[in-house]
């Protein structure tokens, strides 16, 4: 080897100098440009929905025009209130041979309930029968229910006659033998200048005289009880009416969704479930403090619903929807804020707003002074679903629900 062979050898290796035309900067130009389509491919996409969205919030009309409520934080879940599994020790009656037994009584061991079909129902020996219907068919769609009817309210009178209140047909009295219907209260009759469009709950004097009942709303009418809910609406009221005289008279207005009602055991004041504010409004109707008006439970751990006289002289009140704490309470988050509740309406159906709704089961027992004495609850719905009364009979409580397709029944011995 001669020294300028040497030389070449021991030369030391020149580094590499990637270029701009090198593979690895042609991969990372190749990568940004990716990262770049990506990006632009992505905000096309949301553009294309977003505007399209944003103008369908703006230009669709909106069904109902909320107002902000305000509410109290919901009381706290603990104490009697405590969350349990107690409603899911029910069994389920006549599953899928009736739909929406709304309101349930009894004369003796034979029960009487309103479903959803406009039938008022007779149960004896576990044989479920047709006694009356106040509407006509055809019945089970969201159009037809102001032709075929809707019994929600039944009472039983003296000499074991029925009271049926109709959310479309108005007040009428039923003979549970011959099945004979009686209109009382027509809702084609406006009462003191405002319509009926939502005949709710009645409630009985002993002597059958008087009839106190709820009308929740003149706008709304039971089908759109969602957006009567929703919208705030504070056109309900609790009326009168007198079997003797005829007359129908306004005891209270202003109410916001007013919903199940009762007789105090004394009858000397009537409560009246207050849905929308989470309430129970009380009207005295004898005594010093007849024609007056107070609280009896405000800021409910629920939107109450119907409401019965229990065993103890208290009351059993079911509810509609519960206001969890601690937990997210939907409706409170929505109450003040209207701007939301527009958007929801504009691109939802009620149908499919009431599928995210929470199906947490509540009823509750209060004193005759209306502190909370028990709670049963079904957190998940799988047992008792969408309960809307509770009527105690013989150490059972027999719950009703105004879409569900059964009865259930609880030992008040097992809870």
């Amino acid at each position: 080897m001669n020294e300028a062979e040497g030389l070449r050898q021991r030369r030391p290796l020149r580094p590499q100098v990637i270029t701009e035309d090198s593979p690895a900067q042609e991969a990372k130009e190749g990568s940004t440009y990716s990262s770049k389509v990506f990006r632009v491919t992505f905000l096309t996409l949301a553009a294309t929905l977003t505007v399209p969205l944003l103008g369908a919030t703006v230009l669709l009309d909106c069904p109902i025009d909320p107002q902000p409520i305000s509410l109290k934080e919901p009381p706290l879940l603990t104490g009697v209130l405590e969350p349990n599994s107690k409603l899911q020790k029910a069994e389920r009656l006549w599953e899928n041979q009736l739909v929406g037994p709304e309101s349930i009584v009894n004369i003796g061991d034979v029960l009487f309930t309103g479903t959803a079909d406009g039938k008022v129902l007779k149960i004896e020996d576990g044989v479920i029968q047709t006694i009356a219907r106040i509407g006509h068919g055809p019945c089970g769609t969201r159009e037809d229910e102001p032709t075929c009817g809707r019994p929600l309210g039944i009472r039983v009178g003296p000499n074991n006659t029925l009271f049926v209140a109709d959310a479309y047909y108005g007040l009428y009295e039923v003979n549970p033998g011959t099945g004979e219907t009686k209109m009382l209260v027509s809702t084609k009759t406006p009462i003191e200048g405002q319509k009926l469009s939502f005949v709710n709950d009645l409630t009985v004097t002993r002597d059958g005289r008087k009839i106190y009942f709820t009308d929740s709303s003149s706008k709304w009418q039971r089908r759109d009880y969602l957006f009567l809910l929703m919208e705030g609406t504070d056109d309900g009221r609790l009326l009168e009416y007198d079997t003797v005289t005829k007359e129908v008279k306004v005891l209270m207005v202003g109410l916001r969704f007013p919903n199940g009602v009762q007789l105090s055991p004394t009858e000397d004041f009537v409560l009246v479930q207050e849905t929308t504010m989470a309430r129970i409004r009380r009207y005295y109707v004898s005594g010093l403090m007849k024609g007056g008006a107070d609280m009896f439970v405000e800021n409910m751990p629920g939107l109450p619903d119907n409401i019965r006289l229990s065993s103890s002289g208290g009351y059993w009140v079911t509810m509609a929807a519960v206001r969890p704490n601690p937990g997210f309470s939907m409706f409170d988050f929505l109450s003040e804020k209207p701007w939301i509740k527009r958007m929801i309406f504009k691109l939802l159906s009620q149908e499919t707003v009431t599928k995210f709704l929470p199906k947490h089961s509540l009823v509750v027992e209060l004193s005759e002074t209306g502190s909370y004495k028990r709670s049963f609850h079904d957190p998940t719905g799988m047992t008792a679903a969408y309960v809307s009364e509770v009527h105690e009979h013989d150490g059972y409580l027999y719950l009703g629900s105004f879409r569900s397709p059964f009865i259930c029944r609880l030992n008040l011995q097992h809870v």
